[in-house]
């Protein structure tokens, strides 16, 4: 599968810990292997999200995603829970 960020989402991961940036490295090699693994907690989002999917990077951290085709995903935004669906 091949990923795409846009450039929200790179602009919010610059302003990341070294830490939270490397749980996020982490995150997306297990999204390559398996998307839909239960560590991800992956789900489809409602409202202004519709069409959109989550996955949880920490506890508080997510990253928003959609699915370009089959083959290929953009990460749109990254963010704490309560920043992101207010």
């Amino acid at each position: 599968m091949l990923i795409r960020f846009h450039k929200n989402f790179k602009k919010q991961y610059r302003k990341l810990t070294e830490k939270q940036k490397k749980k996020i490295q982490e995150r997306l090699k297990i999204f390559l292997k398996d998307p839909f693994t239960p560590v991800l907690k992956n789900h489809p989002l409602k409202g202004k999200y519709l069409d959109y999917r989550s996955i949880n990077i920490t506890g508080d951290l997510r990253a928003i995603y959609k699915y370009i085709n089959p083959e290929e995903c953009i990460f749109v935004v990254l963010g704490r829970h309560r920043d992101l669906y207010k």
